[in-house]
């Protein structure tokens, strides 16, 4: 009997204490709430007209035949039905996206597409690993921002007029239609400059400007198709646009 009162004696007193101690602290003990709802939230909350944005924007990468280019696809239209080019930070003045791109150290020209932004980087000895995530990051803000792609409207020359010969038109509907779009595949863009004594000349823009292998496009690809389809055509020539705009300003 006295072993039984020890034991119920104990239980009480221990039972008297947690009645005491759950009064104390019970003002002070937080609602238990399930884990997830702790791991979905974020740190640093968007607004919400900007949360379905960011969280629709996936850009991919597709290679180029240069290794120096990069093609960055958004997964929305770009300039939908024409091309930029931005071959030196000067030239970006008409584009924020353009000009944000070239403050990227490494970056040597930008070029934009219908559905893509081709990125050049000024040597094989930078690597893509290291400028891939400044671009990415350059590229979602400014689609998420709302601003313009392009500032001021520029045409890009390469459109037929109704003083175009024959010949000459027949040279754009075929860039236009069968080479172009195999080009811009590539991450680049051929821009017709003129037609003269049977040459065609040709501006290689975007990942085709520094390629290895541009010559063997020129010679092997645009100037056999022009040359299959166009009897008039004798050869196609590279035009640089540097070497073209010295020569405007040395004559007198």
């Amino acid at each position: 009997m006295a072993a039984a009162r020890l034991v119920w004696g104990a239980a009480a007193c221990a039972a008297a204490l947690r009645r005491r101690f759950c009064h104390i602290m019970t003002p002070y003990i937080m609602k238990k709430q399930p884990l997830h709802q702790f791991a979905q939230r974020s740190l640093f909350p968007l607004p919400p007209t900007l949360c379905n944005t960011v969280r629709h924007m996936f850009i991919q990468t597709q290679d180029t035949p240069n290794p120096n280019s990069l093609k960055f696809i958004p997964g929305r239209p770009v300039l939908e039905t024409r091309t930029m080019d931005f071959p030196t930070p000067a030239a970006a003045f008409r584009s924020p996206l353009a000009r944000q791109l070239f403050r990227i150290e490494g970056v040597k020209s930008v070029f934009f597409g219908p559905d893509f932004i081709t990125v050049t980087k000024e040597s094989e000895e930078l690597d893509w690993n290291l400028l891939k995530p400044d671009i990415y990051a350059t590229i979602m803000d400014f689609f998420t921002s709302g601003l313009p792609l392009v500032t001021e409207e520029t045409s890009s020359g390469e459109a037929g007029s109704e003083e175009d010969d024959e010949v000459v038109a027949m040279i754009k509907e075929l860039l236009d239609t069968r080479i172009r779009p195999t080009v811009q595949e590539d991450g680049g863009d051929v821009i017709y400059k003129g037609f003269e004594d049977g040459i065609v000349q040709l501006k290689l823009q975007g990942s085709c400007t520094s390629c290895p292998s541009s010559i063997i496009t020129l010679k092997n690809g645009i100037q056999n198709m022009l040359q299959f389809y166009i009897p008039e055509v004798e050869g196609v020539e590279q035009v640089m646009e540097d070497e073209s705009n010295e020569k405007e300003g040395n004559s007198p």
